[in-house]
């Protein structure tokens, strides 16, 4: 397993945002998490990702105990998320964002010269289909454009693990399967993901896995096809109406 969370609680005062969660991440997979407004899932994303101390519980990276350790020291060891707000360098170029990532991930002294971070970037920015998008200012992107160009800035940082807070979230059909593509490569890449997501047609289509949460509690775990079918799952958030689509 590349992450292991095991009974994780978040208080802020009286309210328990997270109510003893545990989970586990294997090597290579796409996880999910899925649930209504207000049911802990971002969280839950900031406790794993160093953003808040959790009042108990444990958190694992690789076998090693990172509960509360910050955020800069996780994208060390690789752990690295992106968040549910875009918020690129607006007045520096596509290319420009990524190599922020990658002198900051390697800092700038660690000998890596100027061509050597300019070829890694623009290797990524191919990966996520924006290279042709290189020399613009990230201001001039549309919507979904910026979505990638933020997975870009995240892989930029070597993650092993990269956990996704709403990747689709106000794209349309078209961004989102250029989002969901990305997302493939990256698992295909050998690298793990964790998903937030509200769009249940990118869940049900790019996870293996998936974890649903409500009021704090985690009320159902597994594949796309028992979760669809969970009857507390449907009751809580689903709907009546929904079904599995491709």
């Amino acid at each position: 397993m590349i992450l292991e969370v095991e009974g994780v609680v978040k208080r802020f005062g009286g309210l328990v945002a997270v109510d003893d969660v545990s989970f586990s991440v294997k090597e290579g997979e796409i996880f999910g998490i899925i649930g209504p407004n207000g049911a802990g899932k971002t969280t839950l994303f900031n406790v794993i990702t160093g953003f808040y101390k959790p009042d108990s519980g444990r958190v694992r990276f690789q076998g090693k105990d990172i509960t509360g350790m910050r955020p800069n020291k996780l994208a060390k060891l690789g752990l690295t998320r992106t968040w549910q707000i875009v918020k690129p360098f607006l007045g520096m170029s596509v290319l420009d964002n990524v190599l922020v990532s990658i002198y900051a991930t390697k800092g700038v002294i660690s000998g890596i010269s100027e061509k050597a971070a300019v070829e890694k970037a623009e290797e990524i920015l191919e990966f996520a289909g924006l290279l042709h998008r290189k020399d613009i200012l990230a201001e001039a992107l549309p919507h979904g454009e910026r979505k990638r160009l933020e997975i870009a800035r995240a892989l930029a940082t070597e993650p092993k693990l990269l956990m996704l807070d709403e990747p689709a979230g106000g794209l349309t059909p078209t961004e989102m399967d250029e989002v969901m593509e990305v997302v493939r490569r990256v698992r295909e890449s050998g690298v793990a993901v964790v998903i937030i997501e509200h769009n249940m047609r990118v869940i049900m289509n790019v996870c293996e896995r998936i974890m649903v949460l409500n009021f704090g509690r985690k009320i159902a775990e597994g594949s796309p096809e028992e979760i669809s079918r969970n009857e507390e799952v449907i009751k809580a958030y689903l709907g009546e109406r929904f079904h599995v689509r491709s």
